[in-house]
């Protein structure tokens, strides 16, 4: 791996139930929260998080990680509604710092054998 800088930075993120707490009619409470840093996710001890939340949750989190465009959506949209239709509740992913990640330290692929460069 000599002369191949196989380091890359990700975003950390936590993510935040934020809303009218009197329209929640999910289990969710304003100020619960998770972080995210890099593959981990990480929840406060005892408390619950709804899987259905998360489901609708997850796909996103990846890309709030990349850094992106200024005029990106990704950039600048950070609230994501419940899944549930008739809960107010809301998640607000937001960017707390930066983790550099090393690519032999997350993959046993080395760096350009996949052909995506």
């Amino acid at each position: 791996m000599t002369g191949i800088c196989d380091e890359f930075e990700l975003w950390d993120l936590r993510i935040e139930v934020v809303g009218d707490q009197d329209g929640m009619v999910c289990n969710h409470k304003v100020g619960d929260y998770f972080e995210l840093s890099g593959e981990n996710l990480n929840f406060p001890d005892g408390q619950p998080f709804s899987i259905y939340a998360l489901a609708a949750l997850l796909p996103l989190l990846p890309a709030k990680q990349r850094m992106t465009d200024m005029n990106d959506w990704m950039t600048t949209d950070a609230e994501v509604a419940c899944p549930d239709p008739y809960c107010t509740a809301r998640f607000r992913i937001i960017r707390t710092g930066k983790t550099t990640f090393r690519h032999h330290e997350t993959t046993g692929l080395p760096p350009g054998e996949a052909g995506n460069e």
